[in-house]
């Protein structure tokens, strides 16, 4: 059986950047980040609560479903206080203390997520409410011919 030919600049083999095992730089110290932004992304069957430094590089995400979460109790408002707890406990550890919360959408954990966040002992320098908004929406459909 003949060997197969690696592809020339996939990530696996190593020749795009100095990326070691799919790992940027060492991690035998943990870096030391201030400030940063906490996404919550909040649907009505999920939650995903992600933690970016200030560049917007992801440092801990967490979902709900990610949590142990199954079917529609995913989109409860504990699965969303937990997989919050869990998000923000590593970048806690990491010496985060203030962050600003960036909320979208229309989902049942928007509060419980919050609440949270606020609890986490990390000071929230903002609250923003992103949820895309139609101005007119999608064209509806016909009418209904009986």
């Amino acid at each position: 059986m003949a060997k197969s030919i690696p592809k020339i600049g996939s990530r696996k083999n190593g020749r795009i950047g100095s990326r070691k095992n799919g790992r940027i730089g060492s991690r035998k110290h943990p870096r030391k980040i201030p400030t940063g932004v906490i996404f919550v992304q909040a649907s009505f069957n999920n939650t995903i609560v992600t933690v970016t430094d200030v560049r917007g590089q992801v440092i801990s995400w967490s979902s709900a479903g990610s949590c142990g979460f199954k079917g529609t109790r995913r989109g409860t408002p504990f699965a969303a206080q937990t997989a919050a707890r869990n998000a923000i406990r590593a970048v806690v550890d990491q010496g985060m203390q203030r962050a600003g919360v960036i909320i979208k959408g229309p989902g049942l954990g928007r509060d419980a997520a919050l609440r949270a966040i606020g609890r986490s002992g990390i000071l929230l320098r903002f609250i923003r409410d992103v949820t895309p908004m139609p101005h007119n929406g999608c064209r509806p459909p016909k009418k209904r011919r009986v």
